[in-house]
């Protein structure tokens, strides 16, 4: 059996949470996607992921959210990271914070998907080790998934093309987020997994990754600080799409997926 995964790069703030409302279900629809992730780290006014904006991702047709370094930027969505298994922080954060770092989802009509979160160091702030924290999940999953998605949350193409060619035969895809920025390195590696070193964001794209133009162009000439609100213009839901064979649990193709949202 071929699972077709759509994973959508970090959604930010109300713009990015407007495309996927209106283009996720056409999506969906268009190219028979079986299940869904989304970086949602930045959906509240572009840092941070409330209670109601997960609601809401989880209603629109998301399956999993995956976060990064601002997974607890708002602080009440730890209580409902307690309670679910489908909304992941990054598993080399430490074990005393709030929710989980993998998961397996079983949906009908379709074999357990698990889903791993990684945070990188490389620029970063300091963390656990992301490649022990792989290994650690995977021992973990163990055999209940063949199908294993990986969300690496780093600054580094450098860090991710590592853990891509790390798991590269042990998971179906290493996906990029983080940046912003889509790159053009989708590939299937030799072993079998598919990567790319960043899906870009869903969002709006008139803007310097995500926040208005002006004020950043202020800060970083002057140093003076100057409040990065979440743009408004060219709103597109960037993403990538997969087939993984369920059997092996090794991925068949990965496409860039950019979609733009008519005003």
């Amino acid at each position: 059996m071929q699972v077709k995964i759509l994973f959508i790069g970090d959604i930010v703030g109300d713009p990015g949470m407007r495309a996927v409302r209106s283009l996720l279900p056409h999506i969906s629809y268009e190219q028979e996607i079986d299940f869904v992730i989304s970086n949602g780290e930045n959906a509240y006014n572009g840092s941070g992921l409330t209670p109601d904006l997960a609601e809401q991702l989880l209603s629109y047709g998301v399956n999993a959210i995956t976060l990064g370094d601002h997974c607890w930027r708002r602080a009440e969505i730890a209580k409902l990271m307690k309670k679910r298994q489908d909304i992941l922080r990054p598993a080399n954060y430490p074990d005393e914070g709030a929710g989980i770092g993998h998961t397996v989802i079983r949906l009908d009509s379709l074999p357990p998907i698990a889903v791993i979160d990684l945070v990188g160091r490389v620029f970063m702030h300091p963390v656990d080790c992301p490649f022990h924290a792989a290994d650690a999940a995977l021992e973990a999953i163990g055999d209940a998934a063949r199908i294993i998605i990986v969300d690496m949350h780093a600054e580094a193409t450098s860090e991710k093309q590592a853990m891509g060619r790390y798991l590269d035969g042990k998971v179906s895809a290493v996906i990029g987020t983080h940046t912003h920025v889509p790159t053009a390195d989708e590939r299937i590696l030799p072993g079998g997994t598919a990567f790319i070193c960043d899906v870009g964001m869903t969002g709006p794209h008139e803007s310097i990754i995500g926040r208005r133009i002006e004020p950043v162009i202020r800060k970083l000439t002057t140093e003076m600080p100057a409040p990065f609100n979440v743009a408004a213009g060219d709103i597109r839901l960037n993403g990538a799409i997969l087939t993984v064979d369920s059997e092996t649990g090794l991925a068949g193709s990965i496409q860039r997926l950019a979609v733009e949202l008519e005003s």
